[in-house]
C-alpha cells in the first residue's frame, strides 16, 4: 500500500521547493521517494521527476491550439489528465512499491477548491490503494496582515472540504516572516486559529466597509473548527522532520528502514527479516499515538527560532557548523595518517638474483 502526499497551494507558496527539500531529506534518511509533477506549466523542475505530465500534455500547446489563457488552459490540462487517467496509472505502476510518492499540483487554487478534475483523480488514486494526505502550503507572510490572514483561512477551509483527504495546512517560508513586519499576536494565535474576535479591531482599521462581512467569515471558520497550521522552513532540518512526522501520523505511515541501514545501539538485530516483520517500535509509537515531540514541535520554539531570537540562533548554528567541519577535517587527517603508517610498515621484498 503506497503512501504519499498531494502538495497544493497558491502560486509562489513553495510547493516545488518543498518537494525538492523532501526528496533531499528522504534520500539522507534512506527512505525511498518518487515525485510526480502534475503541473504542465512547470518548465524548471528542481527535483528529480519520476513522472512528468509534460510528456502527456503541455500548457503552451493547449493555449496555442485552443486559444485559451493560462487559467483556462490549466483547467483543460487537468480535465485531459482525468480523461486519460490510465496513462498516470501505468506510470505509477512502474515505480517501486515501497516509494513514498509526492504529487506536485499546479498553483491554480480553483483546482483544489472547486474544480472537480483533481478531486476525481485523487479519488481514483485512493481507490487504487494510495494512502494520501493533502499538504496545503500558504505563504507565512499573510499572517502579518489581518485581512489576508482571513482570506488564507477561508481558502484552507475550502480546500479541506473539497479534497476530502487527511489535511495539513502549512505556513511555509516561516523563516522569512520577519521581512514583512511585526506580528500583531504571537505565532501560536495564527497556527492554532484561536479566538478570531481579536482581529475585529485590526479589520475595522484596514477595511471598515467590510468589517461585518469579515467577522461573519471568521465566525464561519470558527463554527467548522477544522483549520489549523503547521510551520515550515524548508532549509531547516528539524522543521522538515517535524512536518514529516505530522504527515506520517495523518496517513498512518510507519517507515521501516532497509536492512542495510545501521540500527541504533541497544536494539534487536532483525536485519535478516523482511520489512513487514522487522520491529520499529520507536517509529510505530511516536507516529501512531501520543503528541509529536521534537525541536520544532512547539510553535513557541518556532517563534523563538525565527522571530524573537533569530540572530542568536543563527550565530549558534554557524558555530556548530564550524565545529562539525573541524571534526570532519580531523577525522580525515586521522584516516590519512593511518594509511601512511600502514604503507610505511610494509617493507618491499628483495628481488631474486638470476
Amino acid at each position: 500500500m503506497p503512501f504519499g502526499e498531494v502538495v497544493c497551494g497558491s502560486p509562489g507558496s513553495g510547493k516545488s521547493t518543498y518537494c525538492y527539500g523532501k526528496h533531499q531529506l528522504f534520500t539522507a534518511l534512506h527512505r525511498p521517494i518518487s515525485i510526480v509533477n502534475l503541473d504542465p506549466a512547470n518548465e524548471t523542475i528542481p527535483y528529480p521527476c519520476a513522472v512528468d505530465i509534460s510528456s502527456l500534455i503541455k500548457l503552451e500547446d493547449v493555449m496555442d491550439e485552443f486559444g485559451l489563457g493560462p487559467n483556462g488552459g490549466m483547467l483543460y490540462c487537468m480535465e485531459y489528465l482525468e480523461a486519460n487517467y490510465d496513462w498516470l496509472e501505468d506510470r505509477l505502476k512502474e515505480l517501486d512499491k515501497d516509494d513514498y510518492v509526492l504529487f506536485d499540483l499546479p498553483g491554480q487554487v480553483e483546482l483544489s477548491t472547486n474544480h472537480p478534475s483533481v478531486k476525481n483523480i485523487i479519488r481514483k488514486l485512493t481507490k487504487s490503494g494510495f494512502r494520501l494526505a493533502a499538504v496545503h502550503l500558504c505563504d507565512a507572510h499573510y499572517v502579518t496582515d489581518a485581512s489576508k490572514y482571513v482570506s488564507v483561512l477561508m481558502l484552507s477551509l475550502r480546500a479541506m472540504l473539497h479534497l476530502e483527504l487527511p489535511h495539513i495546512n502549512v505556513l511555509s517560508k516561516v523563516d522569512l516572516i520577519t521581512q514583512y513586519g511585526d506580528l500583531d499576536f504571537n505565532l501560536d494565535f495564527y497556527t492554532e486559529v484561536q479566538d478570531l474576535s481579536y482581529l475585529e479591531n485590526l479589520l475595522n482599521q484596514q477595511s471598515p466597509r467590510y468589517a461585518a462581512l469579515n467577522m461573519q467569515i471568521c465566525s464561519l471558520i470558527e463554527d467548522f473548527g477544522l483549520v489549523g497550521f503547521e510551520t515550515l522552513a524548508v532549509e531547516d532540518k528539524e522543521s522538515m522532520l517535524h512536518l514529516t512526522r505530522v504527515i506520517d501520523k495523518a496517513t498512518g505511515c510507519v517507515f521501516v528502514p532497509p536492512p542495510t541501514v545501521g540500527q541504533p545501539p541497544d536494539t534487536v538485530d532483525a536485519s535478516h527479516l523482511p520489512a513487514t516483520q522487522r520491529p520499529n517500535m520507536y517509529s510505530l509509537m511516536t507516529s501512531a499515538a501520543g503528541p509529536i515531540k521534537g525541536p520544532r514541535s512547539d510553535v513557541r520554539d518556532v517563534q523563538e527560532r525565527w522571530i524573537d531570537a533569530r540572530e542568536e540562533y543563527d550565530a549558534w548554528e554557524k558555530a556548530q557548523w564550524r565545529k562539525e567541519g573541524l571534526q570532519v577535517q580531523e577525522e580525515a587527517a586521522r584516516q590519512k595518517s593511518k594509511i601512511r603508517e600502514r604503507t610505511s610498515s610494509v617493507k618491499p621484498t628483495a628481488g631474486k638474483e638470476l
